[in-house]
């Protein structure tokens, strides 16, 4: 009987999901998962910094659900003005304009800088040493995706 390598089905499924997820979702897709994965990782590393400093609390936990929940509304409002903009420019023929997405991309890029430099602040207070150009250049990216919207 042949011995299978874990590895390699592992690594083939991976790599399978990774390419099924792409073709369905495109670079979007990918943006939101990145977002998300933000997200999950600002919340469990603000819950780890207020832990570490005894300041941990279910009503503070709750606080940070609720505001990723605005978030995610920001981002569901940011995909349908995208829509509404697609189909309206569709709609006028004088205009020979091809419109895909632009609102929720810039959001998403803003979101995941301002949840970056959040979870490098949770970092800080959790005693890691973060440098100061690394969070200047996470403010930086935030403004920038600030100054990119129309």
């Amino acid at each position: 009987m042949e011995k299978t390598n874990v590895f390699l089905w592992v690594k083939a499924a991976v790599a399978a999901v990774c390419g099924a997820f792409g073709a369905a979702f495109g670079w979007l897709g990918w943006l939101v998962l990145a977002w998300v994965g933000c997200m999950v990782l600002d919340w469990i590393s603000g819950s780890a910094a207020a832990a570490a400093k005894g300041n941990w609390s279910s009503a503070m936990a709750r606080a940070g659900i609720w505001h990723k929940g605005g978030m995610i509304l920001v981002v569901l409002v940011a995909a349908v003005t995208d829509c509404v903009l697609g189909m309206a420019v569709e709609h006028l023929p004088a205009l020979e304009i091809r419109y895909t997405v632009l609102v929720l991309p810039v959001i998403l890029v803003w979101y995941i800088f301002t949840e970056l430099g959040s979870i490098a602040e949770n970092a800080t207070a959790m005693g890691a040493p973060v440098p100061a150009w690394f969070t200047a250049l996470l403010a930086a990216g935030k403004q920038a995706a600030e100054e990119q919207t129309p």
